[in-house]
C-alpha cells in the first residue's frame, strides 16, 4: 500500500520538487522578517525590540482585544487591521504545514487504535495516554505491513522526564507483542523503566492464565544504555538486533538478568552470532525524540538495510545542532537542497519553532493576559540585570521557569516563596525572603502587577545565586517600563506567528532529505495527534519498497 497525503492550500510535498518549492517559499517569505527571531526576546526593553515592527502594525494591536492578540498564531485575522498585517498573518498560516489531526484509519485502512488497558496506562497524563495510544497503533500497523521483527524505540529516556518510564516500549510489548528494544540515555531511567515492565507484566500473565491460553510467555521490552547515539552507532546496534535469534532475545527479557544495561561501546557487533544477509528486519520508532536524534533516526533509516520503516515524531528543535553549506552532520539544515542555500537560523529561530499556536488560541482571556504579564516581567527583569549586574548580563543568565511556578501559585492564592522547585534551603531563605515589600491582600493573593514583578525579580535572582543590593528600587524600574510593557502582548503574538511555519522548515527538511535518497522510500510527514493535546503532532512516515 502506498502512503498518501493530502495538504490544505497551494504547497505540497509529494515529490523532491514540490518539498523543495515549499522550503523555498517559507524562506522567501522569513527573511524580511528575520527581526522578529534574531533578537532574544528577554531583551525587549532593553534593545526596544518593538521598533523594528511596523508601526501600523503596533498602533493598530496595542490597544487590542486580548482574544484577537491570541489567535494570531493560527491565522485568524480581523476587517480593520491594515492590509500588510492581515497578509504578513495569513502568509504565515497558508506556508505553515498542516496540523488538523489526519485520519489515520482512512490513511492507513489496516490501522487501528486500541484503547489501552487501565494497568499500563497508571502513571501516563492525558497527553502522554492520547500520543501513546495512537503512535503505538500506528507503529504496530508499519511494522506488520513491512514484515519486521523489532521495534527500535529511539530516545526512550533520552533527554526526557523520568516519568515517561517507557511507555511507548511497554505498549508495543505488552499490548501488541512486537519484540522491542529501547534505547535509553540513562541507566537510572532504564531501571525504573524496567521495574514498571515488571509489574505489568505480572498483570498480563495472569490475565493470560485465566483466559486458560497456553502462552507461557510475555514479550518485554529490552533495555540498552547508550550515552551518544550517532548514525553510525545506531545502525551497528540495529545490526545486532537483527543478528539476535528471536527466541534468544526474548528468553533475555523474561530472564532474572532482565536489568541488565548494554552499553553500546561495549557491544562486540563483530563477533555476535548470526548471519549477515539475516531476513531480520527492524522499525525504528522515536515519541518526540530530542534535538539530533531525530535526524539520527533518518540518517539511520537511509543506510541501514535492515531498517525498512521509520516512524518519527521530532521534538526540541532549540537542541538541534545547526551547520552551514559544508556540514553534513548536523541536525539542520539535513538535506542537500536546504544545505546548499546556505541557510542559518540560529537558536533563537529554533527556540521559536517549538511555540504551538494551538495553545495560543486555546488560552482563556485572563489566562492569556497572565502569560503576556509573565513576559513582561522577564523583560524587565533584563533591566533589573542590565542596571544592577550588568557583568551578569555578559554571560546571557537563564532564570528557568520561575514565570510558571509564579503563575501556579498566583492560581492558588497562596502566598509561597516559591523556591520548593529550586531546592533552596531554609536557611538560605532566612538570608534574604523573596516576599520582602510584598504585600499580600486578604486571603493571601497578591495586590498588583507591581508586587508580583518584585516577587519575580527576587525569585530570579535567587535561581541565579544573585543578593539583592541595598539599592535597587524594583518598583520604580516598575514604573518606567510599565508603560511600554503593553507592547509585549503584540510583539509577542506577531512573533509567534512564525513558530509554526519555522517549525515547517525544520521537518520540510528532514522530509526532503529522504525524498533525496538514492533508494525508493515511501515517504509522507502527517499530523498524528490533536495538536490542542500534543503540540508536536508531526510525523515523518518512511518505509522502504
Amino acid at each position: 500500500m502506498v502512503l498518501e497525503m493530502e495538504v490544505r492550500g497551494k504547497y505540497s510535498c509529494n515529490t523532491p520538487a514540490e518539498t523543495l518549492e515549499w522550503i523555498e517559499a517559507i524562506i522567501e517569505f522569513l527573511n524580511p522578517y528575520r527581526f522578529f527571531f534574531e533578537a532574544n526576546v528577554v531583551n525587549f526593553l532593553k534593545d526596544r525590540l518593538w521598533e523594528a515592527v511596523d508601526k501600523d502594525w503596533i498602533a493598530c494591536l496595542q490597544n487590542e482585544r486580548v482574544e484577537y492578540l491570541l489567535q494570531i498564531p493560527s491565522g485568524v485575522v480581523q476587517e480593520h487591521w491594515p492590509a500588510s498585517l492581515k497578509e504578513y498573518v495569513l502568509a504565515a498560516k497558508m506556508l505553515a504545514f498542516p496540523r488538523e489531526q489526519a485520519k489515520l484509519q482512512k490513511i492507513l485502512p489496516g490501522m487501528t487504535v486500541t484503547s489501552l488497558n487501565p494497568v499500563i496506562l497508571q502513571g501516563m497524563n492525558p497527553k502522554k495516554k492520547h500520543e501513546v495510544e495512537i503512535l503505538s497503533s500506528l507503529v504496530n500497523c508499519i511494522t506488520k505491513s513491512v514484515g519486521a521483527h523489532t521495534v527500535i524505540d529511539v530516545g526512550a529516556g533520552q533527554l526526557t522526564n523520568l516519568l515517561e518510564q517507557g511507555y511507548l516500549s511497554q505498549v508495543l510489548a505488552f499490548e501488541y507483542q512486537l519484540s522491542v528494544v529501547a534505547i535509553d540515555a540513562s541507566s537510572h531511567h532504564g531501571v525504573v523503566t524496567s521495574k514498571r515492565a515488571e509489574r505489568i507484566k505480572k498483570h498480563y500473565l495472569a490475565k493470560l492464565h485465566n483466559s486458560g491460553s497456553s502462552k507461557e510467555t510475555l514479550n518485554m521490552p529490552r533495555t540498552i544504555t547508550c550515552h551518544i547515539l550517532s548514525s553510525s552507532t545506531l545502525k551497528e546496534l540495529s545490526n545486532y538486533c537483527c543478528q539476535l535469534d528471536e527466541k534468544q532475545l526474548n528468553g533475555r527479557c523474561l530472564s532474572n538478568d532482565s536489568h541488565k544495561r548494554y552499553l553500546v561501546e561495549d557491544l562486540q557487533l563483530s563477533s555476535t552470532p548470526g548471519n549477515a544477509d539475516s531476513v531480520s528486519s527492524l522499525v525504528l520508532a522515536g515519541l518526540h525524540a530530542c534535538g539530533d536524534l531525530s535526524v539520527t533516526m533518518l540518517r539511520a533509516f537511509s543506510e541501514c538495510k535492515e531498517v525498512k520503516a521509520i516512524i518519527s515524531v521530532g521534538c526540541c528543535y532549540n537542541l538541534l545542532s545547526e551547520g552551514g553549506q559544508g556540514s553534513c552532520d548536523s541536525g539542520f539544515p539535513v538535506s542537500k537542497g536546504v544545505r546548499l542555500m546556505g541557510i542559518s537560523l540560529g537558536k533563537n529561530a529554533r527556540d521559536l519553532a517549538c511555540q504551538s499556536a494551538e495553545r495560543w488560541s486555546g488560552l482563556e482571556n485572563e489566562a492569556g493576559v497572565q502569560n503576556f504579564d509573565l513576559h513582561a516581567f522577564r523583560a524587565i527583569f533584563q533591566m533589573v540585570l542590565d542596571r544592577y549586574y550588568p557583568e551578569v548580563l555578559l554571560t546571557s543568565p537563564s532564570i528557568g521557569r520561575q514565570g510558571k511556578a509564579l503563575r501556579r501559585q498566583q492560581k492558588k492564592k497562596l502566598p509561597s516563596s516559591g523556591f520548593a522547585e529550586n531546592k533552596i534551603s531554609t536557611s538560605e531563605l532566612e538570608t534574604y525572603s523573596l516576599t520582602d515589600g510584598v504585600n499580600f491582600a486578604e486571603g493571601g493573593g497578591l495586590i498588583d502587577n507591581c508586587n508580583l514583578f518584585v516577587k519575580f525579580s527576587y525569585s530570579g535572582l535567587r535561581h541565579l545565586r544573585i543578593k539583592p543590593l541595598q539599592e535597587m528600587d524594583l518598583p520604580r524600574l516598575w514604573r518606567e517600563c510599565q508603560s511600554y510593557a503593553g507592547l509585549i502582548g503584540p510583539y509577542w503574538s506577531l512573533r509567534a506567528a512564525l513558530g509554526p511555519v519555522l517549525e515547517s522548515l525544520l521537518l520540510l527538511d528532514r522530509l526532503l532529505f529522504l525524498q533525496e535518497q538514492e533508494s525508493a522510500f515511501e515517504v509522507v510527514m502527517l499530523p498524528i495527534f490533536d495538536p490542542a493535546l500534543s503540540p508536536r503532532n508531526l510525523a515523518i512516515i518512511a518505509r522502504k519498497s
